[in-house]
């Protein structure tokens, strides 16, 4: 079956399941394959559960007029992705970067949305299954999308624009984050420049943090482009306060605008001033704008400041590397409290500069006076320090409810791996 007759099929079923375990009723089912699941082998169980058709790429008997066979499945997700994205005339804008592109991404189409029917990437549907997702979710009263583009390696970028076709697009920035799978900082700033490089050829539009030299020079070649910071840009902004939640003088047009958030951490900073620009840009009101950021509150363990009895925790365990780890340290360090502790998961997929990195963070830790420093699991295991170390999340919230805390600020963050966040469970 070629992709036009699916995607008449997708036009009468426009929902899609890949798992059998969670099958909507009259959707299209994509038999996907892992690591460690073939989803050809439960075709027939998503037919059976409600599926209208059944998209596989093994032979699945008994067969049937349900079942489509493809070469393979997941390129034939993606190609029917590109097929609807090719409807559309709007802008789509392409988010990437090692840190923040989520909350960028969140700020974004919060601004959008309250003038634009805007479609995103919800959760984290960022990867190679993900953003096919996002984009057959996107309906035809859309005025513009949003599309956030997770990568680990090389190339990743490049084939999510392939069929994302985007027409503006972001690096929140490139920092040291998957250092193994891109193979260094230099294999970072590649990968995430493949959204430029795609902007570049096809005449699109990229929004620069113009205080990151790097992005400046990245963006060299791309038909126009837009830039926000601290100087310079078509909105400049810079922090009036963060103890914790962040407050931000913006100019806009000569205009002064007071953003009072509730997000904690001054590298946030970068994060609104592009949702703003982007805002800007796309002509939504500056009243608009300003309520719709300090309206945004940070969910899924992202710079959420939870506060239970006299104690504030800052959970930011959704993901960590070297370069956010370092930030949201250096943050916390300023937040005036009479009792600080920090509770730190390890970070993952850095390669053999692994250890050094959690080394690099511990020493960072050694500058500023806490009441107490708990590291956990990971290489934080084989690096020197004088502070307490727990095996894992379970071990460091049963020492979290055994010391009961009261007026204390906490710092807790690690890679999503380490589930940092079940220190408060």
């Amino acid at each position: 079956m070629n992709i036009a007759t699916l995607y008449q099929l997708f036009l009468a079923h426009p929902t899609i399941s890949t798992d059998s375990r969670n099958i909507q009723q009259d959707s299209i089912f994509f038999a996907l394959k892992g690591g460690n699941f073939n989803g050809n082998h439960f075709a027939l169980e998503a037919l059976q559960k409600g599926a209208v058709y059944a998209v596989v790429d093994e032979p699945v008997n008994p067969t049937s007029e349900k079942i489509i066979l493809v070469n393979d499945v997941l390129e034939t997700l993606q190609q029917l992705a590109k097929y609807h994205r090719q409807q559309f005339s709007i802008p789509f804008i392409a988010i990437t970067g090692s840190n923040g592109k989520t909350t960028t991404k969140e700020l974004v189409s919060t601004v959008l949305a309250t003038q634009l029917t805007t479609y995103t990437t919800q959760k984290n549907l960022n990867n190679h299954i993900g953003v096919p997702l996002t984009l057959l979710s996107i309906k035809k009263d859309a005025a513009i999308a949003v599309i956030e583009m997770g990568a680990n390696h090389q190339k990743e970028i490049e084939s999510y624009c392939n069929y994302t076709l985007p027409t503006h697009g972001i690096i929140t920035n490139c920092g040291k984050a998957h250092l193994e799978g891109f193979g260094g900082e230099e294999g970072i700033r590649k990968g995430k420049g493949e959204l430029f490089s795609f902007l570049k050829i096809n005449g699109g539009t990229a929004f620069i943090n113009d205080d990151a030299d790097y992005l400046k020079e990245m963006s060299i070649g791309i038909n126009e482009v837009i830039k926000y910071g601290t100087k310079n840009g078509l909105v400049q902004g810079k922090v009036v306060q963060s103890n914790p939640y962040l407050s931000v003088a913006l100019t806009i047009h000569k205009e002064t605008v007071l953003l009072n958030t509730q997000l904690v951490g001054d590298y946030n900073l970068p994060n609104i001033l592009c949702a703003v620009a982007v805002g800007v840009h796309f002509k939504i009101s500056l009243a608009n704008i300003k309520q719709a950021i300090e309206a945004y509150t940070p969910t899924n363990s992202r710079s959420q400041l939870i506060t239970k009895d006299s104690n504030h925790y800052i959970l930011d365990a959704y993901n960590a590397n070297p370069s956010s780890m370092k930030v949201a340290i250096e943050n916390f360090a300023q937040i005036q409290a009479s009792q600080k502790v920090v509770m730190l998961g390890a970070m993952m997929e850095l390669g053999n500069a692994s250890v050094q990195e959690h080394q690099n963070i511990v020493n960072l830790l050694a500058q500023y006076n806490w009441h107490k420093v708990v590291l956990t699991g990971g290489d934080f295991a084989f690096v020197k320090h004088n502070y307490i170390y727990m095996k894992d999340a379970a071990d460091a919230g049963e020492w979290l409810k055994q010391h009961n805390f009261t007026n204390t600020y906490f710092l807790i963050k690690g890679s999503r791996s380490i589930q940092m966040e079940k220190v408060l469970i």
